[in-house]
């Protein structure tokens, strides 16, 4: 076995433990405004800045106006993914139309085609960091990353063996040309706020 096989394979494992965590945090009072995750067994609470939401809220619109309304994207819906206890929120989700929910009611990370992560100040490097692996061994095809703090987009395709191979990073500004990949858009981001 792989150490890509390793790693998928304990995702689905950790799933169970995941749940545990879940099942308590929806216990706990979790102030409104914040969003809760688990990043390598390490729960993380961040607020919603309206920064963060704004350039959320364009790029679901732009993923709708190609895809239409019945589009399966998603914000801060909890995906399993591989590596240790990984129950991620991801700001921006789309799946594929095919994508089905399992017996237990959750999306499978197989079924994700683009992944958008707006950077918090003090979660930035799980964005940067395990988040991005876990894409890449989940062999998520297109994985972007919106930094307020930069005024950057950083754009990560074509995973393999646990990695992005093309990176690209461009000004707040400059349209992204996701179209030769399954977004299949040009992403404009002349009005993403900076912060």
């Amino acid at each position: 076995m792989t150490v890509l096989e390793d790693r998928i394979e304990m995702a689905d494992a950790n799933t169970k433990r995941l749940d545990e965590w879940f099942q308590r945090l929806e216990r706990m009072p979790v102030p409104e405004g914040f969003r809760v995750e688990i990043v390598g067994g390490t729960v993380h609470m961040t607020p919603q800045r309206d920064t963060h939401w704004e350039i959320i809220r364009r790029i679901v619109r732009s993923v709708e106006d190609r895809f239409g309304m019945d589009v399966k994207v998603f914000s801060d819906v909890r995906i399993d993914f591989p590596g240790r206890e990984n129950g991620f929120c991801p700001d921006v989700a789309k799946l594929s139309d095919s994508a089905k929910k399992d017996d237990e009611g959750r999306w499978h990370y197989k079924n994700v085609e683009f992944i958008a992560e707006v950077i918090s100040q003090s979660t930035g490097f799980n964005d940067y960091g395990p988040k991005k692996t876990a894409y890449a061994l989940a062999e998520v095809p297109v994985y972007l990353i919106a930094d307020p703090y930069q005024g950057r987009c950083h754009l990560f395709t074509q995973p393999k063996d646990g990695e992005y191979v093309s990176e690209l990073s461009v000004a707040f500004g400059v349209d992204i040309d996701l179209t030769t990949t399954p977004v299949g858009l040009t992403l404009k981001t002349d009005e993403f706020p900076r912060d």
